[in-house]
């Protein structure tokens, strides 16, 4: 006769879930390669990755001195795409996952998005990088410099977003544009903080790198679960995290 699970399985099972989930962002930070070596690189004073920095840093500065209305497009997109913006995005969305009925994806989006800011926040404090210091300077911003809160909310952000939109996107050129308005918007958002000269070049890749290893860590881990539930394997960066699930709410 074919048991079907009850409480205390769905219990034991969303508790293994929460576990892997966590382990699962712990190992993928601790081991993502390209965020490891900034982080050396940033604690050592890398003379090269230095040099790199402060170039860079003058040539937007001079820039953002010579052009005021451009600096303050820049000034404003970097507050409507900051970090509280995409936490209350993902927020948002995993409520109406939660309404709908796919609690353990929104469970997932709301983990993830807050791993990223605490992991954002616990490096910051190891680090204590101090920030660009410029003559005549356009923005300022508090706390330390690496890595650049920004650059990593907004990388985790539309990583999460993207992987909850992927199944309702049929065709893979819809799948492949979504992927590329997300790495455009990152990328944009660092941008914004290394012109306005608050953050070096070093800080916003660093965030970019970090946010995704996050998100590469959470999915992981979920796909770590759904193995063991005897669910079918899935490619989160094609299907979503939970495809299946994703369908049933229409």
């Amino acid at each position: 006769m074919l048991k079907l699970p009850g409480r205390h399985d769905r219990k034991a099972s969303d508790r293994r879930l929460g576990t892997r989930l966590t382990l699962a962002v712990a190992l993928v930070a601790l081991f993502a390669v390209p965020f490891i070596l900034l982080l050396v690189f940033v604690v050592s004073s890398f003379t090269p990755l230095n040099d790199l920095d402060e170039s860079v840093a003058r040539s937007l500065h001079i820039r953002a001195l010579a052009e005021p209305r451009y600096t303050h497009f820049l000034s404003v997109a970097t507050e409507v795409l900051g970090p509280n913006v995409w936490r209350a995005l993902v927020v948002a969305a995993a409520l109406w996952l939660w309404y709908r009925g796919a609690r353990r994806l929104a469970v997932w989006a709301v983990v993830t998005i807050t791993v990223s800011g605490l992991l954002n926040l616990a490096v910051k404090e190891i680090v204590n990088r101090a920030r660009p210091v410029l003559p005549d300077p356009v923005a300022t911003a508090p706390g330390a410099s690496f890595p650049s809160g920004h650059a990593m909310a907004a990388a985790t952000g539309v990583c999460v977003l993207v992987l909850i939109l992927l199944p309702y996107l049929r065709s893979t050129a819809a799948r492949m544009t979504a992927w590329i308005v997300a790495a455009a918007i990152s990328i944009f958002v660092a941008y914004t903080r290394v012109a306005l000269g608050v953050h070096w070049l070093s800080d916003v890749t660093a965030g970019l790198t970090l946010g995704v290893v996050v998100v590469a860590g959470t999915v992981a881990g979920f796909e770590s679960w759904r193995r063991e539930e005897g669910r079918r394997p899935v490619e989160p960066h094609k299907e979503g995290v939970e495809p299946e699930r994703s369908e049933e709410m229409f």
